[in-house]
């Protein structure tokens, strides 16, 4: 029997012996290992937060005691400990566990995270309302994986530490997010970790006092004076000078994979008051065979070998929306000196990471720092440059104010590509990207289009360049594309503005998809033909500008216009379309049809399609009951 195996909450840890628990520390790390093979997961965060994780349930009282993760994918080890561990192959599948943190799935989840940087704002939150409602707790926030890179994670500081409130904050060191840290913060961080003369004084006098101090004499006098010394240098050697400015106490460096120094630690930090501090140097994808600290095992998909992290059953899928993007501007860069890119710590996720190779002088990675990413571009706009921002559009919603005020009121013609627009699947609610039409549509001066197919991705991506008065921002899906692309240099731009009729029906009823959408339309359309109902469907490839044209013909040639979109119903193209259709035609109907307005849970993309009624039996169904209606009302 593992050791694992004996331990269903937190509370089974306090009678584990020292060996016992660093036993436990190599089981999780299998566990989580084979868990992962199989259900896919964000794998290297976990790895690297095994021996913190036992340590803080071993020194806090949770759940009274409250843990706030940062990042919900450093909570795998969480989850396992927490009375979860036999739910864990259900990860990221519909009806089983969340890849992230969860309030409703756990009273040990004390706050849902699965973006970065919350932990110090919520964490400050909960105690606020644990002091007003009188309550004798501990709060503690995680915040690690990058996300001290984020401003919100210096608004939570600054406020926290001007506070005399009893919090304490982890910061997970390790040096990753998802790509390697970029900023001053990380630099700062690492170089004070590595600093040669800090480390060889500590060891030198750990060494002199372990070998000599008995507690007594002069040898213990002199040792208290040196140790008051040391900190003294510390301050100016580590990062504690930094964060006690900032109001906290420092504990710290130290090692996130000594778990009795650990324990040892939080028990002493828990007795503190105020806000303070304790600094994990933590190693990402500890322990996993494959590779350790790499950006490609940050996240893995189903079904591979641990061993090699290479997929056990390859897909003989189109390449993904995300590589004929990376690829297609990487070769649009060739042929324009003005485009330049841009993402937030996501160059593999968005596909740039092949501009990072090819023309690493106009890539910029600015770490999970969205809306500076936006303002960063703006500045960059000014100078004549083409900025082309790659950001997840779940993501790019903490950039909106950036968006507005920094961009779209100045003109700027910065280019958005929004990355997992839509429905994303396994990885759940809080990375769908339902929201962005909407949002964009909302935003003045701005373009907002959907390609139906990747070479009508490089095609906007050409037309966007082109359009040099204004923002351009560009939705594509966290999927395969469903056509092979050529080379960037054989696709020609679309025509701005332009709709594209692609069946010409005679039916009262005609399909508007947007994006995605096109390809379920025409399978639909094909189903009602041999049904006897001839249905017309565009592909609506502009939202904004729409395609006045080609908008008046079909408003001429039908009654009903269903418009078909993979993002939110509520104030999305459909609503857009409805007002503008009832100034000038009213007796012409406009139907939304999207995502309804309410969470999406995860499963699969193709599950969470057919939930929505945006596969092409949901499309054909609502055309149906369309049509039946107009029989009826006729």
């Amino acid at each position: 029997m593992t050791v694992l195996s004996r331990i269903n909450s937190p509370a089974d840890l306090k009678g584990l012996s020292s060996p016992e628990l660093l036993q436990l520390a190599e089981d999780m790390r299998e566990f989580l290992i084979e868990t992962c093979s199989n259900t896919g997961g964000h794998i290297g965060a976990g790895l690297g937060v095994v021996e913190l994780t036992i340590a803080l349930h071993y020194a806090f009282d949770t759940p009274r005691d409250q843990l706030v993760w940062d990042v919900g994918h450093q909570g795998y080890p969480h989850k396992v400990l927490t009375g979860r561990r036999d739910r864990m192959a259900t990860l990221r599948q519909e009806g089983g566990l969340s890849g992230f943190l969860k309030r409703s799935e756990s009273e040990y989840d004390a706050f849902g995270a699965g973006h970065a940087a919350t932990s110090i704002s919520a964490a400050l939150g909960i105690a606020a309302g644990r002091d007003l409602n009188h309550a004798d707790v501990k709060v503690v926030a995680i915040i690690g994986d990058g996300s001290m890179g984020s401003g919100l994670a210096y608004e939570g500081l600054n406020n926290a530490g001007a506070t005399d409130r009893d919090i304490v904050v982890v910061l997970n060191d390790n040096e990753m997010s998802i790509a390697p840290n970029v900023g001053a913060m990380h630099k700062y961080l690492t170089s004070v970790q590595r600093n040669p003369l800090y480390n060889r004084l500590r060891s030198s006098l750990g060494h002199i006092f372990e070998t000599h101090d008995k507690g007594r004499g002069p040898i213990h006098d002199l040792g208290t004076i040196v140790k008051r010394w040391e900190e003294s240098v510390k301050a100016f050697l580590t990062p504690g000078v930094l964060f006690e400015e900032l109001g906290f106490r420092y504990f710290g460096p130290i090692d996130g994979h000594d778990l009795d120094g650990m324990i040892e630690t939080f028990k002493a930090v828990r007795e503190f008051k105020g806000p303070r501090l304790v600094h994990v140097i933590t190693q990402k994808g500890r322990g996993f065979p494959a590779g350790e600290h790499g950006e490609k095992w940050h996240a893995l998909p189903p079904g591979h070998d641990p061993a090699t992290g290479k997929v056990v059953t390859a897909s003989k899928a189109n390449p993904n929306w995300t590589t004929i993007f990376g690829k297609g501007l990487t070769e649009l860069m060739h042929e324009d000196r003005s485009l330049v890119a841009i993402t937030a710590a996501m160059p593999s996720g968005t596909g740039v990471n092949l501009v990072q190779k090819a023309h690493p002088t106009r890539f910029f990675d600015v770490g999970i720092a969205e809306g500076h990413a936006v303002t960063f571009a703006a500045g960059m706009a000014t100078q004549g440059l083409r900025p082309v921002i790659a950001i997840y559009s779940t993501f790019l919603q903490r950039g909106y104010d950036n968006i507005v005020h920094d961009v779209a009121i100045q003109h700027l013609p910065v280019i958005f590509c929004l990355d997992r627009a839509g429905l994303v699947g396994e990885d759940g609610e809080t990375h769908a990207g339902l929201y962005d039409i909407a949002y964009m549509l909302a935003v003045p001066h701005m373009t907002v289009t959907a390609p139906a197919n990747g070479a009508e991705l490089i095609g906007l991506l050409r037309t966007a360049m082109a359009h040099t008065t204004d923002p351009f921002s560009i939705r594509y899906p966290r999927d395969a594309a469903p056509d092979l692309v050529g080379p960037a240099s054989e696709i020609p731009a679309v025509p701005y503005g332009t709709w594209d009729v692609l069946k010409k029906g005679r039916d009262e009823v005609a399909i508007l998809a947007v994006g995605t959408m096109v390809a379920e339309a025409l399978k639909a359309a094909e189903a009602l033909a041999v049904e006897g109902l001839d249905v017309s469907v565009v592909n609506c490839r502009f939202l904004k500008p729409i395609d006045q044209l080609s908008l008046a013909a079909l408003m001429h040639d039908h009654k009903t216009l269903l418009v078909v979109e993979e993002g939110t119903v509520v104030n999305g193209f459909g609503a857009y379309l409805a007002s503008l259709v009832e100034q000038l035609e009213p007796q012409v109907r406009v139907i939304a049809h999207g995502v309804p307005d309410r969470v999406v849970y995860a499963a699969s993309r193709a599950r969470q399609l057919r939930q929505c009624g945006l596969d092409a039996e949901g499309i054909a169904d609502k055309v149906r009951a369309l049509h039946d209606a107009e029989a009826m009302a006729g």
